[in-house]
């Protein structure tokens, strides 16, 4: 009997080929995600010696919680004399540089308008620290002023740096998790990419990516580049991207940091739009060398940090619009472009993409709910609860986010920061 091949219709035939390209391109992650429920926490070996190293945070107008910040570093459980705070309070109009300096730190003001940007601020100032301060640190811890540290924090990322890594991300939790749907939504994500993403990493044996804030570099990278040769919008997933072509491998240690997440749609919409700007940078500077790192070389690390900062929502996106224009076209042709059982077809291939896209954050962070639960420091339980189920509409913005950030300019735009609260204030779920 013939093989009936007539319902390979050529939108079916698209259809096919989408989903089967989204899930071998995305089946990696599938894997980490069990890796990292199954094995759990990585474990490190104990360092055999203490480094010493420098703190760089740069500030913009951040009096409200940089002294908090030095102060949770002075705190640690790791010998002071061994670590030195440098901030550089950038083009601040407020009291920044004086409360750092009565916090402890040792303060750079710098007032180039014409450079804005993270990336910029950390270029001049690790450029002064190697000037004045030559062969001092082993290694530069990279944060933001609005973070806070675990007190075990330079401990635990010590033991990963004594093991030969050149660099290393930590653990990022939210200190303000209970402000918003959108402030969880973002700690749900990050817990995520520590759980199930950089420590299934580590587990194994591949390189990790550095996450905006809260990691370590060797100051042989620093030393190597006199300052911070990084300058898109997102200067983190850069270095990162530049590792994993090198062979650089990044480690992951479960040093547990707190940064502050944005409260309003509005401020998270901004931000998200640099990130995604930035990955597009990243992507059509690095794109062809990830691809030859991987093809040629067989780094895995080069196809993991490609499928980053790829735009994935953008090929759902497409998906669906091929779709619904097959839909409007074959339904004004009356029968003579598309049948009945084919536009129903395409009907049912919208509804499916997005009730898979739902299923999937939905799932993600149900499972980060469960198995991160003791990082969670909230006490609304039932913003914790309510959050799985917004979680999945936070990630669906990333699509007209996506859209955008290909066609609009976009510039550097420092984060407001508010949320001053201490170490202990954080653990009891104060914020």
């Amino acid at each position: 009997m013939p093989l009936d091949l007539s319902h390979l219709t050529p939108i079916v035939i698209f259809n096919f080929i989408v989903g089967a390209l989204f899930s071998l391109c995305f089946l990696y992650q599938v894997v980490f995600f069990l890796v990292g429920m199954i094995n759990g926490e990585v474990k490190l070996p104990r360092a055999k010696r203490l480094h010493r190293y420098a703190f760089f945070i740069a500030a913009h107008n951040e009096e409200a919680v940089i002294a908090n910040l030095v102060q949770s570093i002075r705190d640690q459980d790791y010998p002071s004399e061994l670590i030195d705070i440098f901030v550089v309070a950038d083009a601040c109009t407020d009291d920044t540089a004086r409360v750092a300096r009565e916090a402890g730190a040792i303060v750079y003001e710098r007032h180039d308008l014409a450079r804005k940007g993270k990336s910029w601020v950390m270029d001049y100032g690790f450029d002064r620290i190697l000037n004045e301060y030559p062969g001092r640190y082993e290694g530069f811890f990279i944060f933001d002023a609005d973070n806070l540290l675990s007190r075990d924090y330079v401990s635990i990322m010590n033991d990963g740096f004594d093991a030969g890594y050149l660099a290393l991300t930590s653990y990022r939790n939210s200190k303000n998790f209970g402000s918003s749907w959108i402030s969880a939504a973002y700690a749900t994500w990050f817990l995520r990419e520590a759980r199930f993403l950089n420590n299934a990493r580590m587990i194994c044996g591949t390189s990790c990516a550095v996450s905006g804030s809260g990691f370590l570099v060797s100051a042989k990278i620093i030393e190597g580049m006199h300052g911070w040769d990084f300058h898109t919008l997102t200067e983190d997933i850069q270095f990162s991207t530049f590792c994993a072509i090198h062979g650089v491998r990044i480690g992951y240690a479960p040093a547990e940091f707190y940064d502050e997440q944005p409260v309003t749609f509005a401020a998270s919409w901004k931000q998200r739009m640099r990130w995604t700007k930035g990955f597009y940078q990243v992507l059509f500077t690095y794109g062809a060398h990830l691809v030859k790192s991987f093809v040629i070389l067989r780094r895995f690390a080069a196809y993991d940090l490609f499928m980053t900062i790829a735009p994935g929502n953008l090929l759902s996106l497409v998906s669906v619009l091929v779709n619904l224009t097959f839909m409007i076209v074959g339904s004004l042709s009356h029968g003579f472009l598309a049948t009945d059982r084919e536009l129903n077809m395409c009907l049912g291939s919208i509804i499916m993409t997005f009730l898979s896209m739902y299923g999937t954050f939905f799932t993600a962070g149900l499972f980060t709910t469960i198995f991160e639960r003791k990082h969670i420091h909230c006490q609304s339980k039932l913003r914790v609860i309510a959050n799985v189920f917004t979680f999945p509409l936070f990630m669906f913005t990333y699509i007209p986010i996506t859209v955008a950030a290909l066609f609009l300019k976009v510039d550097w735009v420092p984060t407001r920061h508010g949320v001053s609260v201490t170490l202990d204030q954080v653990m009891d779920g104060v914020k």
